[in-house]
């Protein structure tokens, strides 16, 4: 967003949804940064969320914000941080000569649609003894996010439907810039945040919270069941 403070300068706003087990999402909050953010600035932004009562968290989704993941598990020891796999195969993509694509595609889905990590990585050595001369930038994409592409193919296909793809969140940004682009560069951040607060109360004006994250909630909902079933929490606390 453009603020003035002193001179007009593109800063960034960072949003958060949060999924219940119910199913339902809600934005967690707003947050403003300079565009250097690291770890200090996201402990304190978790730090933030879990003293307003998110006493846990099984998955933690995110897309190239560098410093978010070293200190995820300072605040939920347990969270497992996933990449955005919808993200990293559009860059795939996005890498290679579209006459290549059909053929990509066929060499790319053995490695997310692996059984298990070992899998993965052999459908992926695969991958760069056939591209990687020819598209070396691919697998260096690849190599960089694969510590944190690889948690969820340890998980039931159900809960890989919930976690592998960041797309909600990616039309919230959507509705936030339009408003934005429509009134150009803010006086100073608190009026930034007001407006994209107006955004967001407008898309729960009732406030109830209750936009489903997934039609087929269940099958997920009973396959986190039995993979936290030690973290799992009551019925009546959920």
């Amino acid at each position: 967003m453009k603020i003035c403070d002193g001179q007009v300068a593109n800063r960034p706003i960072y949003a958060a949804i949060g999924v219940t087990l119910d199913g339902e999402k809600d934005i967690l909050g707003l947050w403003a940064g300079t565009g250097g953010e690291g770890a200090k600035f996201w402990m304190s932004v978790l730090t933030d969320i879990k003293n307003r009562g998110v006493k846990d968290t099984f998955f933690l989704v995110c897309d190239g914000l560098k410093g978010l993941p070293e200190v995820v598990t300072n605040v939920w020891p347990l969270t497992t941080v996933q990449t955005c796999i919808i993200h990293l195969i559009p860059n795939t993509f996005r890498l290679a000569s579209k006459k290549d694509w059909d053929a990509l595609k066929r060499d790319v889905k053995p490695i997310y649609t692996a059984p298990n990590a070992a899998a993965a990585r052999a459908a992926f050595e695969e991958l760069t003894e056939r591209w990687g001369r020819k598209y070396g930038a691919i697998v260096r994409l690849w190599e960089n996010a694969w510590e944190e592409f690889i948690p969820f193919l340890d998980y039931d296909v159900e809960i890989r439907r919930v976690i592998c793809s960041t797309n909600a969140i990616e039309s919230l940004n959507a509705r936030y810039r339009r408003a934005v682009k429509a009134r150009g560069h803010f006086p100073t951040e608190q009026a930034a945040l007001k407006c994209l607060y107006l955004v967001t109360r407008s898309l729960d004006p009732t406030g109830a919270g209750k936009t489903r994250w997934a039609v087929r909630w269940k099958p997920a909902l009973n396959a986190f069941a039995i993979t936290f079933s030690d973290r799992f929490p009551a019925a009546e606390n959920y």
